[in-house]
């Protein structure tokens, strides 16, 4: 009862705090439960009193300066929503996309004490310079700091620290949350459709993640993994694991400049336009080739070095997709481009996200109502985003389940063409995705992905086969032990040893027969397909 009073509380306080900005926290044309009606008319007049002082300021305003008010988990829930068009609205999700996660630095004493706490020793032991915080969110801040090797080379790098107790903070605002979502979920049942408890289950996840910096240090290691050496376009930083901990990460300086500096990036000669292709097209290839991409890839976190790389920094909200999500992606893609609207539907339907009571042939106009316009437009009218934003809005009449996945997906492919388009405003984004999505369907359901399944099949029979040996071993100490129950206890015949006797000798005979058949199998496999690849 008094954790229910105190999480009351707090919610009455963050009403009150957003009707004194003006911000309209009931979105429009949802249907609203009495809850928000008895909180919107409660609020009312102090919505009243503020609206002089609120005239003229625009709503994205309002917004950054209620949940900057009401703290870090705040402005991280703001941030968390502008994805979840399908739950607060389009409008207030648009207004919250222009939310900057930007806060008031904590002092360089308690920086200090953060990096002794968590690294052990002096500040000076791990960093022969140490400055001032260059960057500050709600959850940490980055220093510009300066190591030094066992080679004796100066290194300068980037050390993010954790707000003091940002744990403690979000923990607290989480309840309410939680308290919030619970309470929607029993007294609106139009709600329950959008899993509100699950939204902030998810919420609680990704914060979660963001608040052990060793996670993130393990983010930017396997992304770096997955890109490998070969390409050349698209990098992200080193970390140094010798000066990471759970509240501290350290990485190397990205010393470069800014893809939002454009008249800067044009000044040393840079291909705005290759540019824009490299942002979108590796964030795509990361998806759905890795099933792995950075899912916050705004301006702010991408810069061009000096041999013309696209660097991303920021590893802290990343997104994964199955092989399904994958698949889905890459299909969809591919079937809009195509205007193969009866595969991308069946897609749909294949993946579990349409019940299978809707027939495939209405989902499919759906998909053609979406897909036919946009080949009649020219590159710059075209939005990726929009189109998956008009796909997810059919959620409600095919009865879809909400698929966070797949709508963190869609908040960062919103990011990525931004960011691509103000390189090149006449990026056609269709052009851009259709080699990544064809060559993702033909890796895997073309003649390599025949080959790629034919090796999973064949590890997997050589699985089997390697453990012929101990079924035999184990097939002969059991007759062993029937033998030696004959010679103790139960008497068998002759005529029954020997029926035991040729019964094995046939099980090594089909044993042998079966291990040929199985490399005969695997040789004809190689020979059909080795003219394939």
């Amino acid at each position: 009862m008094a954790n229910a009073i105190t999480n009351i509380w707090r919610l009455s306080r963050a009403g009150i705090v957003l009707a004194q900005h003006g911000v309209r926290f009931v979105p429009k044309g949802q249907p609203v439960p009495l809850a928000l009606k008895l909180a919107r008319l409660a609020t009312l007049p102090i919505t009243l009193i503020a609206a002089p002082f609120n005239a003229g300021k625009p709503k994205t305003r309002r917004i950054s300066s209620a949940l900057a008010a009401l703290g870090p988990s705040y402005i991280k829930l703001g941030q968390f929503l502008a994805t979840r068009a399908d739950v607060i609205g389009p409008e207030l999700a648009s207004d919250l996309s222009h939310l900057q996660d930007r806060m008031p630095p904590f002092s360089m004493a308690e920086a200090r004490r953060a990096v002794e706490e968590a690294l052990g020793g002096t500040l000076e032991d791990h960093f022969v310079e140490f400055g001032p915080p260059v960057a500050a969110a709600s959850i940490a801040q980055v220093h510009k700091a300066m190591t030094v090797g066992r080679d004796g080379q100066r290194r300068e790098v980037a050390v993010k620290i954790l707000r003091p107790g940002v744990e403690k903070r979000f923990k607290r605002d989480l309840d309410s949350y939680f308290f919030a979502a619970q309470l929607i979920e029993r007294v609106h049942a139009p709600s329950r459709r959008l899993k509100p408890v699950a939204v902030v289950e998810n919420l609680a996840r990704t914060t979660e993640l963001e608040m052990d910096l060793r996670l993130e240090g393990a983010a930017i290691s396997e992304m770096a993994e997955n890109i490998g050496s070969a390409d050349t376009t698209f990098r992200v930083p080193v970390v140094d694991w010798t000066r990471t901990a759970k509240r501290v990460l350290t990485t190397d300086w990205i010393d470069g400049i800014p893809i939002s500096d454009h008249e800067r990036l044009r000044a040393q000669g840079y291909d705005l336009k290759a540019l824009g292709l490299v942002v979108l097209r590796s964030f795509l290839t990361h998806a759905m080739r890795d099933g792995f991409f950075h899912a916050d890839m705004h301006q702010g976190n991408l810069f061009v070095d000096r041999q013309g790389r696209v660097t991303a920094v920021d590893f802290g909200i990343m997104g994964r997709l199955g092989h399904k999500e994958r698949r889905f992606l890459a299909e969809i893609l591919h079937g809009l481009i195509t205007r193969d609207y009866k595969r991308a539907a069946e897609v749909h339907f294949w993946a579990g996200y349409v019940p299978p009571h809707h027939p495939v042939e209405v989902f499919a106009q759906a998909l053609r109502a979406i897909g036919e316009p946009i080949h009649g437009r020219t590159a710059d009218e075209i939005s990726m985003a929009d189109l998956l934003g008009q796909l997810f809005a059919y959620t409600e009449v095919f009865d879809m389940q909400t698929r966070p996945e797949l709508i963190l997906l869609q908040k960062s492919m919103v990011i990525v063409e931004g960011v691509a388009r103000g390189l090149d405003p006449s990026l056609n984004m269709w052009t851009a995705a259709e080699p990544v999505a064809k060559e993702w369907v033909e890796a895997n359901y073309g003649a390599r992905g025949a080959v790629k399944k034919a090796g999973e099949g064949a590890s997997t029979l050589a699985r089997v086969l390697a453990d012929v040996p101990d079924m035999l071993a184990e097939a002969e100490r059991a007759f062993v032990g029937l033998s030696q129950m004959a010679r103790e206890g139960i008497r068998l015949d002759p005529e029954t040893v020997e029926r035991l006797s040729s019964a094995s000798s046939r099980r090594e005979r089909l044993t042998r027969i079966a291990t040929w058949i199985g490399a005969l199998s695997l040789a004809a496999l190689a020979a059909k397909y080795v003219g394939l690849i």
